[in-house]
């Protein structure tokens, strides 16, 4: 993977190889952005402009030894850590990354290093459970990390969705990451800083990424996948800049679990839940309405599947509060979508979107937890019923 290979971040392309440049290359680095974003293609990008022979000012050569064996995922001095769990083919009391390696370097090389949790979950068969990085893992990159790098300059590890990391594992690393042996790179990747382990976050320096432009994406589809334009816009207005997405609305990635029709489905089961629960706030009378919308919520059991229908209800409320506020320029929406946010959007104000935000995100930690998905989802749409009814003030409607 070459910086010219990744999708726009061009501020954070150049931050990194001045980096490297300068030589001053931090040991511990936290790569932290939306899922889409281009964080762990970015991170072999800089792993391989470290460790290329031939690199120039702009970028690695791309033909060194290095190189072509980092564009396979076997140079001996990268190293990875993954979320995992037992599956069907892969059980026991001690379950390793290791176990894992060839479909992961498969996953990563089929999407390009564009990939989401949802589909390495679905990769490895363990969709309707969580995974995690653990403390059997840690010790053996500790043991790993000990000798000398085989025939690179830098040694690097790279641990995606650090937020998976237990307080076991994240003990066996600290001392790493704070003195790590000479010329090794831990580059740490994660979706949500929240749930990060307070001493693992102390210790890594913080590198943010935003979304990626519209256009960004718009081009590459248009110029890497022969995505006609007109397809290639609407696609990247969806995508709402997590390329990603993008590329599985337009079925160009290994698992095309996501598609421009199954987009308009979750669209319009979100669309039915709120109606649902707009007419409980008025009659309770309709609870039994509601709970026929529930089993579409729920849909097939997968808990990712489930939070991905949760961040998407989060999505369509910050959109009716920009509709809301006066930012209607910022809506990127059509057809049915616009027609029901701007209807929606009376009803999502400054008051209220802080509520929907809090109990939206605790649905998806209890979800995460194994909840019973029925219950969550039953008492999250009474909860929206609720919130719902908090008027807005004067200054919070539109005029």
């Amino acid at each position: 993977m070459k910086f010219s290979d990744i999708i726009g971040q061009e501020p954070l392309k150049q931050r990194l190889k001045r980096t490297v440049l300068d030589n001053r290359v931090s040991h511990a680095q936290l790569f932290l952005g939306p899922e889409g974003s281009g964080k762990l293609a970015l991170a072999l990008a800089y792993a391989q402009y470290i460790n290329c022979r031939k690199r120039t000012p702009e970028d690695s050569c791309g033909e060194c030894p290095s190189c072509k064996k980092y564009s396979k995922l076997i140079h001996p001095d990268l190293h990875f850590l993954y979320p995992i769990n037992s599956t069907k083919e892969v059980t026991g009391a001690k379950i390793l990354c290791k176990d894992f390696i060839a479909p992961w370097r498969e996953f990563l090389l089929q999407n390009n290093y564009y990939v989401s949790l949802p589909d390495w979950y679905e990769k490895i068969g363990i969709e309707k459970k969580q995974g995690f990085i653990n403390a059997d893992d840690a010790d053996g990159i500790n043991r790993t990390l000990a000798y000398k790098a085989y025939e690179a300059e830098y040694k690097v590890m790279v641990i995606w969705m650090v937020e998976k990391m237990n307080m076991a594992s994240a003990n066996k690393l600290l001392k790493n990451l704070e003195e790590p042996p000479d010329k090794t790179l831990f580059i740490l990747i994660s979706e949500n800083q929240e749930q990060i382990i307070a001493t693992i976050l102390s210790r890594a320096q913080l590198i943010k990424f935003p979304r990626v432009g519209d256009e960004a994406i718009k081009q590459a589809l248009e110029n890497q996948h022969g995505i006609d334009t007109i397809v290639a816009s609407k696609i990247a207005r969806l995508a709402d800049g997590n390329y990603t997405s993008a590329l599985m609305l337009a079925g160009k990635t290994g698992s095309g679990s996501v598609s421009l029709e199954t987009e308009q489905e979750r669209f319009i089961i979100f669309r039915e839940w709120m109606r649902r629960c707009f007419t409980i706030a008025g009659n309770l009378k309709d609870y039994d309405k509601l709970q026929e919308t529930i089993p579409s919520l729920i849909g097939d059991g997968s808990r990712e599947k489930q939070k991905e229908m949760l961040a998407y209800g989060l999505h369509m409320f910050r959109i009716c509060l920009q509709y809301n506020v006066g930012n209607q320029h910022l809506v990127k929406l059509d057809g049915e979508e616009l027609a029901f946010v701007k209807n929606f959007s009376l009803y999502i104000h400054p008051q209220n979107i802080e509520k929907f935000d809090e109990e939206f995100n605790r649905a998806i930690f209890h979800i995460e937890r194994n909840a019973n998905a029925q219950i969550v989802l039953t008492d999250l749409s009474h909860l929206i019923a609720r919130i719902l009814k908090i008027p807005a003030t004067p200054q919070s409607k539109k005029a």
